[in-house]
């Protein structure tokens, strides 16, 4: 079983380096425009460059895709299209539909005209992640750029599986914290709710990027939920 990460908007692969330092042969993509190449316009479009970065389904190998916020969306669609290849998903604060505020576009729109303020959004992002890599994360999301970043934002706006959730048989689990603002742990209650093979798993005082500031909890999380895959 090959075990995938995808990242969030505006990100790299390099915000799983908790998950991809515990689990040894895990593979932590970095979608296009991030910021090499031209970002992807929708989630579909992210799906098969995923598939493709991944070999194109030509490995016999199953996947387990674990995927935040925009990843979670990833996720989700490639178990949609193509469900024969995925063993199972993850859904790290993510959801069924991704809506986006207008301001927020807006917001990017303009840093997109303006970069120069662009680093601005996020000085009081990664609070609750170690000083250090909350440092990094900052420096990586503003050498991304906003374009890819908007790009990201728009696919999420778009996007809604809602009445295909009952579709997807692979086993999910989806974790939340109590303080993401963003994508709520109502979204992750309501895939286990509507998909007929998921489980939620709520981390007291996580935020949006609960993997990053409590590592230990979800790594711990993933590697149940791994672990159920192998002996189902």
């Amino acid at each position: 079983m090959k075990l995938v990460f995808v990242h969030g908007s505006g990100g790299t692969g390099r915000v799983w380096k908790y998950q991809t330092e515990h689990f040894r042969g895990s593979v932590a993509v970095t979608l296009p425009g991030h910021p090499d190449g031209t970002p992807c316009e929708s989630i579909e479009a992210a799906t098969r460059w995923l598939r493709s970065e991944l070999g194109n389904g030509a490995s016999s190998e199953a996947l387990a895709l674990v995927g935040h916020s925009l990843g979670g969306a990833i996720a989700l669609q490639y178990a949609l299209d193509y469900p024969a290849e995925v063993a199972g998903i993850v859904l790290v604060g993510s959801g069924a539909r991704l809506r986006v505020h207008p301001a927020t576009l807006k917001a990017l729109e303009k840093s997109v005209a303006h970069p120069e303020s662009f680093g601005k959004m996020f000085e009081d992002t990664f609070q609750k992640v170690s000083p250090e890599f909350a440092a990094e994360l900052r420096a990586r999301s503003v050498a991304v750029g906003p374009a890819p970043f908007l790009a990201d934002l728009r696919a999420c706006d778009r996007f809604d599986v809602v009445d295909r959730l009952g579709a997807i048989s692979a086993p999910t689990l989806a974790i939340a914290g109590t303080e993401d603002v963003m994508t709520p742990p109502k979204y992750s209650t309501f895939l286990e709710e509507r998909m007929p093979n998921a489980s939620a798993r709520i981390i007291d005082g996580g935020t949006h990027f609960v993997f990053a500031e409590y590592p230990d909890e979800v790594n711990q999380a993933i590697a149940d939920f791994i672990a159920s895959l192998a002996t189902s």
